[in-house]
């Protein structure tokens, strides 16, 4: 009799279990997906994709990556054939601290920008503001900015506690407090600044041990602007005494001997030293910007194998228009260097979301946020300026068709997600 109980429990046991599973199966293919992108060529360097798949949206989130999802079950459906499908790009320098103190230069100030206004046209999904702010005004950055934007923003807290209000202000050393800054970080605000900033200082390594220290005490990495020191100070000093694995270099390309040392020698060639702070952990930015950016330096540099680790704009009011017009021109200047496609977007994807240590950014793991850019790969004959003016000819050029932003369509081109008008007007 006991025998027979025990039988009949496992019996319900059974057949329990694979009634759940039948639910389960049934629910995973009759669930209403809210936007199916079919036919594009994904590339998600996480999840090691690189062909033809469909992506399908469910509630914001990445509801399914594979080839055939049935479309009948789609409340919308955008054709996508011949594009590429990407993670929502993130750029990890840029400036959106804006504001209207006049007087100011990038706290607060009118050379920051409004973050939609030039993010989504470009695929851009997240950004990281590179040391805008200081513990002093980030609640006010947040406040007026972060929280209002569609866009998500990040940001590397400065190491000066005004933040980047002027030149004069970012030498106050006493203004430099490692644990005010780390205090911010751990015990406030640690979902949305994952580093420190250091930039714009004439003296010492003053600055950026003082960046460290904050670092060490907020367990986040430190990004140094190294380029204001005349006679300039050694790079090779700062990568391999002052600066950790994981800390990063930005304006890796830029070209101005006169106040910071290049990645490449007056002859051409990269400095040994560098390839060997690239494998120790140092991670090298593009922070392309507008005087930060020279052929002369990324030309030889990725001829002789040295490629930056993160794509980055350094967007702000003075750059948008110049050599770097946006994330999609930055890219595409890599692709013009001979840099895969697939490179690209790990620089401009994966790479940055593993430095600041988002994880849950940059790819296309179902039940992640539904961040997508749609690129079209243009062929044809196009030209590309530095930072200086000159020219580099290229045969392919990145453009945005599509962005979706936490599974909301918010940039479309040539309006590939909406109907014709004509189709409208028989509707009513």
């Amino acid at each position: 009799m006991l025998h027979q109980k025990k039988t009949g429990h496992t019996f319900f046991k059974k057949i329990t279990a694979i009634t759940v599973m039948m639910l389960c199966f049934f629910t995973a293919h009759t669930q209403q997906i809210d936007i199916l992108l079919k036919g594009g060529h994904v590339i998600d360097p996480k999840n090691k994709i690189d062909e033809q798949m469909d992506v399908a949206i469910t509630n914001g989130k990445i509801f399914q990556v594979a080839k055939d999802i049935i479309a009948k079950n789609a409340k919308q459906v955008i054709d996508v054939t011949g594009l590429y499908v990407t993670p929502g790009i993130i750029d990890m320098h840029v400036h959106a601290f804006n504001g209207t103190d006049v007087d100011a230069y990038i706290a607060n100030g009118l050379t920051s920008l409004p973050p939609d206004g030039f993010t989504f046209r470009a695929g851009v999904t997240t950004v990281v503001d590179a040391g805008s702010s200081g513990w002093r005004n980030f609640r006010q950055f947040k406040k007026q900015t972060i929280d209002k934007a569609q866009t998500r923003v990040l940001a590397f807290l400065n190491i000066v506690g005004n933040g980047m209000v002027g030149r004069f202000e970012e030498q106050d050393t006493t203004d430099m407090n490692p644990q005010q800054t780390a205090y911010l970080i751990k015990r406030l605000f640690p979902d949305i600044i994952v580093g420190i900033k250091a930039a714009h200082y004439w003296g010492d390594f003053t600055q950026v041990d003082r960046a460290v220290e904050a670092g060490n005490l907020a367990n986040v990495p430190v990004m140094v602007d190294f380029g204001e020191h005349q006679p300039p100070n050694s790079i090779e000093s700062l990568f391999m005494k002052h600066l950790r694995p994981g800390d990063i270099f930005t304006h890796t390309f830029s070209y101005g001997p006169t106040v910071r040392e290049t990645v490449v020698d007056d002859s051409g060639k990269v400095k040994p030293f560098v390839f060997a702070a690239q494998k120790r952990g140092i991670i090298f930015d593009v922070g392309h910007g507008g005087g930060a950016f020279s052929w002369r330096q990324a030309v030889p540099a990725m001829q002789q194998g040295f490629r930056p680790n993160v794509i980055s704009t350094d967007l702000h009011a003075e750059s948008m228009n110049s050599g770097m017009k946006d994330m999609s021109n930055a890219m595409s200047k890599f692709l013009n260097m001979g840099m895969s496609l697939q490179d690209v977007i790990l620089r401009s994807t994966w790479n940055p979301a593993n430095v600041i240590k988002r994880t849950d950014l940059g790819n296309l793991s179902v039940g992640s946020d539904a961040d997508i850019a749609v690129f079209n790969l243009r062929k044809g004959n196009f030209g590309f300026l530095d930072v200086r003016k000159t020219k580099l000819k290229g045969t392919q050029k990145l453009e945005a068709e599509l962005t979706i932003r936490a599974g909301k369509i918010v940039w479309d081109l040539n309006g590939i997600s909406a109907p014709s008008w004509e189709e409208e007007l028989h509707k009513k």
